[in-house]
């Protein structure tokens, strides 16, 4: 099991979520937080009491460091642990692989559905771009 996710309880998700942006380039609380209602697309954006105690909880474990900007960046440890699991952002020389690319698309579904459920009027306007990804899938298994 990834260590990563493993740990914070609630935060569970927040947490790799915070690595992941964290893997791409060093960002400060307000950037993350910033960068997570984006890519939802406006759905979630995680308060400050959720974020910050992260980010000191990741940089006691020695996953992240607090660089003289003020931006956090993965460490050593987290380079190694991340690229030890092939996550589908890539890893150290890894790059992305199918089936993390594959386990990436998975996850972002079961966001959708979770959304979907909770709250339908939320897809309504995206429904263009759902039959787009739909179709391109569909093609893509039929090249399989």
């Amino acid at each position: 099991m990834w260590h990563f996710g493993m740990h914070g309880g609630k935060r569970r998700g927040l947490r790799v979520w915070v690595l992941m942006m964290l893997k791409r380039k060093p960002k400060n609380g307000a950037e993350l937080m910033d960068e997570m209602e984006s890519l939802s697309q406006g759905w979630w954006r995680p308060s400050p009491g959720s974020v910050y105690p992260l980010l000191e909880e990741l940089a006691k474990e020695g996953t992240i460091e607090r660089r003289p900007d003020g931006r956090y960046a993965l460490t050593a440890k987290a380079e190694e642990e991340l690229g030890w699991m092939g996550v589908p952002w890539g890893g150290p020389g890894g790059g992305t692989t199918a089936e993390g690319a594959l386990r990436e698309i998975g996850a972002q579904l079961s966001f959708l559905e979770d959304a979907l459920s909770t709250s339908p009027e939320l897809l309504g306007p995206s429904r263009t771009s759902l039959e787009e990804l739909s179709r391109r899938l569909d093609t893509l298994l039929k090249k399989a």
